[in-house]
Parts: structure tokens; C-alpha cells; sequence
């Protein structure tokens, strides 16, 4: 999995590339919208959504890394304040004990002295304490600045997560205007016409499903039940039980298998070795688009089990019926 810093980056260039988006102008008002062209925005608009919506997932899995690190730099800062006042004290015991030694001067100890060879040990023993002195303070300035870096540390995660958490809401948002756009395009179509274009994206979306998948292993738990999903509505950020968005019902359809995937296509793809076009097996995750931003399963015969969109829901489809980018098998 890619380090959440870089999945951070990728995020905020999502969002810039969002906003350089340009669509293609509208029908003037007097003449009837095409219904071609009006699919093929809304097929847009929804790709859109769905390539939002798994920029979202990744900025969520980032910041449960950041919580987590910054649990771990808390608990590092706070054995840290308390190695510091350890050495604190030994150091201002030594500085007391120091004071409370400087009565009589060294020349004067030496002539009250009885034993003036006693005596040059006890200043060798002075010396050792000298010494001592001098480390505790050196390891307090050591420690001081060991609690700085982890400070910095802190609050570097914290900015971060800052970060991350007005992402998570720029996403949201972006994802939600889409889907407002679709709709106000699929509003101002008459009611024959949408439910033309809306039956025409389904058909052409959707290959007829086979009767059985020649899958083995665990991947016949996960075929199995992404082939019982077919027919369910699409839903972003849906992970079931009978809605779904694309890495939702991958992550669910495995998880019968006993394989936790995260909840993002970018993020499975990481999730397995890389299999070549010529050797996909069922059960086996193809992705599409660039930056990743789909997630399909495979099932045999150039044919894929995927939650396409909100107007095709759980369907399946040809494997090159989008832009393809590469499979994994997933355990």
C-alpha cells in the first residue's frame, strides 16, 4: 500500500483535477436535448462521483494511519516527559548537594585535615561527582531535545490529519454535486426519454450473467457471492448488504473468503501479485481508469461481476468495457 503522505498528495491533485474539469456546453434551451449526449454526460458525471468517492476511501485509510501514528508519538512523548524529569531531578539533587558542600574552601580542608591522604581520595571522590554532574546535565540537555522532536513529531501528525479530515469533506462534497448534476440532467429530459436513456445505459452496461462461475479454492466463496449480489442498487461509499459501490462489494465478496481487503480500488491494488490479462482466473480483481478509480471481479470468459454505476447497479459486463489498467489476485 502506497505511504498515506503519498496518498495524501494523490488526493489533493484529485481535487485540483476535479476543478479543471470542463463539460461539454449545454443543448441551447429552444432545441431538445440529445439523448447520446445527455448519456454520455451523465455516464460521466458518474464516473466522476465514483473516481471522488474512492479518493474519499483512501483519505479515510490515511487517516486511520494518522491517528495511529500519532497515538504512538503521544505515548512516545509521554514516556518521554517522563524520562526528562527523571534526569530533572537527579539534576537539581546534584546541584544541591554541591551547594550544601561549599563550606570551607579546598586549602582549608587540607589544614583541618587528620589525614591529608584520606583527604585526596575524598577530592578524587569530588572529581567522580564533578564528572557525574557534567553527564546529568548533558544527558538533560539530550533528553530535552529527544522531547522536542517528538513534539514536532506530534504536531506535524496532527496538521496532517487537519488536512486529511477538510479532504475527507472536499470529496464529499465533490461526490455530491456530481450526483446533483446527473439528476438535474435526468430532470429536465421528459419521462419517456429518461426512462429510455436510463434503459439504454442498463443494456448497454449490462452482459447477460452465466449460469455458473468455474471458480475454486476461496475465490469460489468470493465469486459466489458477488455473482448473488447481481441486480443490487449502486450506492457510494455502500459496502452492503444490498447496496454497493465498486470497492465495497469486491472488499465484501472476499471477505467470505476470509481476506480483508480496505475499502478502495487504488488500495487493492495492492492487495495481491500482479496478474497478466492472459492468466485471470475468477475471483481475481480487474481495475480500470488512471489514477485507479474502479474495481471489478473477473469471472470467466472476458466477463467481469463490478457495481458499474447508480443507473446499472451490481451488473456484469465485458472486461474491456472500461479502460483497463491491471489485475491482482487477492490471498
Amino acid at each position: 500500500m502506497a505511504h498515506p503522505r503519498k496518498r495524501a498528495g494523490a488526493t489533493v491533485l484529485g481535487l485540483s483535477a476535479i476543478a479543471a474539469l470542463a463539460f461539454v456546453p449545454a443543448t441551447p434551451a429552444q432545441a431538445d436535448p440529445d439523448i447520446e449526449d445527455v448519456k454520455a454526460r451523465v455516464d460521466r458525471l458518474y464516473h466522476e462521483a465514483e473516481a471522488a468517492q474512492e479518493r474519499l476511501h483512501d483519505a479515510r485509510l490515511d487517516l486511520a494511519d494518522l491517528r495511529r501514528d500519532l497515538s504512538g508519538l503521544r505515548a512516545d512523548q509521554a514516556r518521554q516527559d517522563d524520562r526528562l524529569e527523571e534526569v530533572r531531578d537527579q539534576v537539581s539533587d546534584a546541584v544541591v548537594r554541591q551547594l550544601e558542600g561549599e563550606g570551607i574552601s579546598t586549602v582549608g580542608q587540607v589544614v583541618v585535615s587528620e589525614d591529608p591522604g584520606s583527604f585526596l581520595d575524598t577530592l578524587s571522590t569530588m572529581s567522580s561527582f564533578n564528572d557525574l554532574q557534567s553527564s546529568l546535565l548533558a544527558d538533560y540537555d539530550t533528553e530535552l531535545e529527544a522531547l522536542e522532536i517528538r513534539r514536532e513529531a506530534t504536531d506535524a501528525r496532527t496538521a496532517e490529519i487537519a488536512e486529511i479530515t477538510e479532504q475527507l469533506s472536499a470529496e464529499k462534497e465533490t461526490v455530491d454535486d456530481k450526483l446533483a448534476e446527473a439528476k438535474a440532467l435526468l430532470a429536465d429530459l421528459e419521462e419517456e426519454e429518461r426512462e429510455r436513456l436510463l434503459d439504454t445505459a442498463s443494456r448497454s452496461e449490462t452482459t447477460r450473467a452465466p449460469a455458473s462461475v468455474p471458480a475454486s479454492g476461496r475465490a469460489a466463496a468470493a465469486v459466489q457471492y458477488a455473482m448473488a449480489q447481481v441486480g443490487d442498487a449502486y450506492v457510494y461509499g455502500a459496502m452492503g448488504e444490498s447496496a454497493f459501490d465498486c470497492s465495497g462489494l469486491t472488499m465484501r465478496a472476499w471477505a467470505q473468503a476470509g481476506v480483508s481487503l480496505p475499502h478502495s480500488s487504488s488500495a487493492q491494488f495492492g492487495s495481491g501479485p500482479r496478474i497478466a490479462a492472459s492468466d485471470l482466473q475468477p475471483g481475481d480483481l480487474v481495475f480500470y481508469y488512471s489514477p485507479i478509480s474502479h474495481v471489478g471481479m473477473y469471472i470467466g470468459n472476458g466477463m467481469i461481476v463490478h457495481a458499474a454505476n447508480p443507473g446499472s447497479g451490481v451488473t456484469v459486463s465485458g472486461l474491456y468495457s472500461m479502460p483497463y489498467v491491471g489485475a491482482v489476485r487477492p490471498g
